[in-house]
């Protein structure tokens, strides 16, 4: 019996991938080494060992089957709690900062490179959203303060919807002019009706999920939350990602709470921890194969003008809306200047930035040069600050190896 080549290769690929992040797991454990670098190095080591070609890596397969699940893990396992106590903080660098950061990427490459200012903000669009995966593992071992290590993910977790959505309004704009006003509407109506979808579909799991007690069921329970929440906010044109966060926070609070079983909840974080690990994986390893070299180094000047104002932006967000926005207003302040230092370095870009370059349409003028640059940032983040977050943590005077101050709700 013959086998359609066709039919085998995604199957080989797939499987290739996941003995390649296996095996970069085990060699950056050996070598100390964060495992996204490890596996973006792996990725760009890829385009050169394996030039596999007729692979199509479609927009769908990447905003209906990555990115829901790596949202709702890390939406997941949030501390809610602490999320409550600084949610004003997290909401201004989520909505506010994001914006920010869009629009000076979008000027600073405009004005230096000469890029259309339409397809400058797509690229401002991709790469406003953080993803300090690399330095969330840095965190626990470490002991920081949980409300760092909180602010830190919860940031990364709420830009990622609103990120999507920007990106999505930002590609429209290619197309068809678009008035600023009218794109703010859109924006924030996005953001409130996907976050209603979210907290409708939390409140029917969580209800199911107090009524089984078998973990196989709240296993599967928990997986038609995160996909079913995100096909349904997508078939209502809203934003999937939103929804499947709010789900998966409304999700990792009520394990807490609800009456689940020990086993239940272990086997909820077993799974998807498991999830997480292969998806990251995919997304960084498939990129390795829809990227060549000679992009890279073709668009280096894009990369690094992009990087200088990603950085820029930070600097702007961090120390001037949060450093100095929080301390104008009345109370002790929630973030001392210690957090400030490491929040900044913490703006890595990562698989969400990676999976939107993926995801952009074949026929945006530019593809290319946008997905080359995306990547080119993402690689440059991860090795510049993925490398060096420990040395910023531990010379940035933030307590490490204790627990967090009480502080009262």
């Amino acid at each position: 019996m013959s086998e359609d080549p066709a039919i085998l290769l995604p199957v080989e690929l797939f499987v290739l991938l996941v003995a390649v992040a296996t095996a970069v797991a085990l060699i950056a454990r050996r070598a100390a080494l964060p495992y996204s670098v490890a596996l973006v190095l792996a990725g760009l080591a890829l385009a050169f060992l394996v030039p596999v070609r007729g692979v199509e890596v479609t927009p769908e397969l990447i905003l209906a089957v990555l990115l829901p699940g790596l949202v709702f893990e890390a939406a997941y396992k949030i501390d809610a709690l602490e999320l409550r106590r600084i949610f004003n903080i997290v909401a201004v660098l989520a909505a506010p900062g994001v914006l920010l950061t869009a629009g000076i990427v979008a000027v600073v490459v405009h004005l230096v490179t000469g890029l259309d200012p339409a397809l400058a903000f797509v690229l401002g669009a991709i790469i406003s959203a953080t993803d300090p995966v690399a330095v969330v593992t840095l965190f626990k071992r470490l002991g920081v303060p949980a409300r760092l290590a909180t602010t830190v993910e919860a940031e990364s977790l709420l830009n990622d919807g609103t990120g999507v959505v920007l990106f999505a309004i930002a590609i429209g704009a290619v197309t068809s002019p678009i008035d600023p006003g009218q794109a703010m509407v859109s924006f924030v109506a996005t953001v409130v009706f996907s976050t209603l979808i979210g907290l409708a579909a939390g409140a029917v799991v969580r209800w199911l999920m107090g009524r089984v007690d078998d973990p196989l069921l709240i296993v599967m329970l928990s997986v038609v939350a995160a996909y079913g929440t995100y096909l349904v906010a997508d078939r209502f044109h809203e934003s999937g990602i939103i929804a499947t966060v709010v789900v998966g926070i409304m999700i990792g609070s009520g394990r807490r709470l609800a009456p689940m079983t020990e086993e239940a909840r272990h086997a909820l974080d077993i799974v998807w921890e498991f999830v997480a690990f292969l998806l990251t994986a995919l997304v960084f390893l498939l990129v390795g194969l829809a990227i060549s070299p000679d992009l890279l180094v073709a668009t280096v000047p894009v990369i690094a003008t992009a990087f200088v104002a990603i950085t820029i932006a930070r600097a702007i967000v961090i120390y001037g809306l949060i450093g100095a926005g929080e301390r104008l207003l009345p109370g002790a302040s929630l973030i001392p200047v210690s957090y400030l230092h490491v929040m900044f370095w913490s703006g890595l870009r990562g698989a969400v930035a990676v999976a939107l370059a993926l995801a952009l349409p074949t026929d945006i003028p530019q593809r290319d040069l946008l997905t080359g640059a995306v990547y080119g940032v993402v690689l440059v983040t991860l090795l510049v600050q993925g490398t060096t977050a420990a040395w910023v943590v531990r010379h940035s005077g933030v307590p490490t190896g204790q627990p967090e101050e009480p502080v009262a709700p």
